[in-house]
Order: C-alpha cells, then structure tokens, then sequence
C-alpha cells in the first residue's frame, strides 16, 4: 500500500491509521533518508499512545524506551559502522520485544540480525516535497 503525505496532518492520519495494528512483540523497520519523517511519525504514534515526554532521534544513544499505553523502543542505527557493532549491546530485547514494541531506523545497518517477520514503513521525499509511503507487514481494512 503506498499513502501520499502532503502534510503533518496527513502524517497524523497515518499515525491513527497505525495505531490499531501495533502488537507487543512486533518490530516496525522505519526506511529513508535523512529528514523523510521516521522520527516524526514515531513520535506521533507515541503521544496518540499517550507518552508524556517528546520521542527524539536515538543517534547517539541508539536506543530511547518510551512508556505510554504501550512501550515503544526506538532505534536508531544510523551511527553504526558495520552489522557487528549491534552486538555491542543487548539488542535482542529490542529486536525480539515482548512486552514492547520496536521501531528501527536505518535497518539495513543490521539487516541480518533483525527479525523475518518485521513491518516494512518505506518513507520517501518526493521532489514536490510530498512523502511517499509504503507499509509492507500491514493489511489495512
């Protein structure tokens, strides 16, 4: 499914589209480059989950644990060198969530230590400056 998003309200209408189709356990991999809105559609998703504080990009402390109606962890892989750095903390718990889920940006960093059963967000910049998604894991009604 591709969604085009001209706005931050139709970036809000994707959140609320989400919403419904987030489980515990799952792991949703954010794609795209810099400035595409991963960050923004994360921290979105997380205020309509009610967490109190602003979701911001992990670069630096590649993992950020935020707690609402649900526990979103946010990744973010960006800074990593080769695959092999990930093993530089637990990321099983991250990767293979149970009690939480977990949203991952710059996947291929580590594509062979994430999970088969991930949910694809592709975010890309149009040169109008619109966004194209795609959502691959999602069947929406």
């Amino acid at each position: 499914m591709q969604i085009i998003i001209k706005s931050v309200q139709d970036m809000k209408w994707l959140a609320d589209k989400l919403i419904p189709y987030l489980e515990n356990g799952k792991v949703y991999t954010l794609n795209g480059d810099l400035g595409a809105g991963k960050t923004t559609l994360v921290s979105l998703i997380a205020n309509k989950l009610n967490v109190q504080e602003t979701p911001t990009s992990p670069t630096f402390s590649l993992v950020n644990i935020y707690n609402g109606d649900m526990i979103i962890n946010h990744l973010d892989l960006y800074r990593l060198e080769s695959p092999e750095e990930i093993e530089s903390f637990e990321y099983e718990e991250y990767f293979y969530p149970e009690d939480s889920i977990t949203f991952i940006e710059w996947p291929e960093r580590a594509l062979e230590y994430l999970p088969r059963d991930v949910v694809k967000i592709t975010i890309k910049l149009a040169e109008d400056g619109t966004r194209l998604v795609d959502i691959d894991g999602i069947d929406f009604e």
